[in-house]
């Protein structure tokens, strides 16, 4: 199974408002025609935030500048270092500094990546019950590999997961489905067969435009923007208890 992502005939992306582009009804039996499940690394699987926000607010310190509180960063720690430095320092990449002061909050990342991040309360026991059912579950995450991998491994998932697709891995970060489609052929599975489940309108537009089955994790960081439930994914789950009932007939 190999999807050429690379190609002119590729999947029409949503745009930012996903509102005129609803996806296809998707009840629960749908669910049990599906054979694996992809999620989201930051948000989706991990809280990453603590570390993430750390790392951007080392950088306000270092310039005299108090430190924003975790509430008020979190909910852009779905958009790395473009969401966290924008909810830090109100800039953006067009900004002058931005290359610069993205690499500095890179390096203040990796240096302390696992401080404070942990898996979401329930993660672990979604995952076992999906390997003791012999589900195959992977991740695919915009984290670039130099920080997902070492993530992940902390995390004691990288001997766990199918497949760890990264930000670079491909041409294309999500809201591209290039990734998501490399994930499917990793896994061997056609992406109709597949859940891909993610905390930000990314993901839901990626795992759109793969044909994949959608979950928006409402527990998750989720932007300030559009709220999850206006984001058109098949199922909206509010904690990984509900997410694990959700995904109870995969097989």
């Amino acid at each position: 199974m190999n999807h050429d992502y690379s190609g002119e005939d590729k999947p029409v992306l949503m745009n930012d408002d996903p509102t005129p582009l609803p996806q296809r009804e998707a009840d629960r039996n749908s669910l049990g025609l599906c054979q694996a499940v992809l999620f989201d690394l930051d948000g989706t699987i991990a809280d990453t935030a603590p570390d993430l926000v750390a790392a951007v607010n080392k950088m306000r310190h270092d310039r005299g500048l108090e430190m924003r509180p975790l509430e008020r960063l979190r909910p852009f720690a779905s958009a790395g270092a473009r969401g966290l430095l924008g909810g830090a320092f109100e800039i953006g990449p067009e900004h002058h500094d931005f290359a610069s002061m993205r690499e500095e909050f890179l390096a203040n990342y990796e240096a302390d990546l696992c401080i404070e991040t942990t898996l979401f309360p329930g993660i672990d026991a979604l995952l076992d019950q999906l390997d003791a059912r012999g589900v195959r579950w992977g991740i695919v995450t915009n984290k670039v590999t130099r920080l997902a991998e070492p993530l992940v491994a902390l995390l004691g998932l990288d001997a766990r997961a199918g497949c760890l697709v990264c930000g670079d891995t491909t041409p294309h970060s999500k809201p591209h489905p290039a990734p998501l489609l490399h994930a499917a052929d990793l896994l061997d599975v056609a992406p109709e067969r597949i859940v891909y489940v993610g905390d930000d309108l990314r993901d839901v537009q990626a795992g759109f435009a793969a044909g994949m089955i959608t979950v928006a994790a409402a527990y998750g960081y989720c932007g300030d923007d559009i709220p999850p439930r206006r984001w058109h994914a098949n199922h909206v789950v509010d904690s990984p208890v509900e997410l694990m009932h959700l995904l109870r007939d995969i097989a």
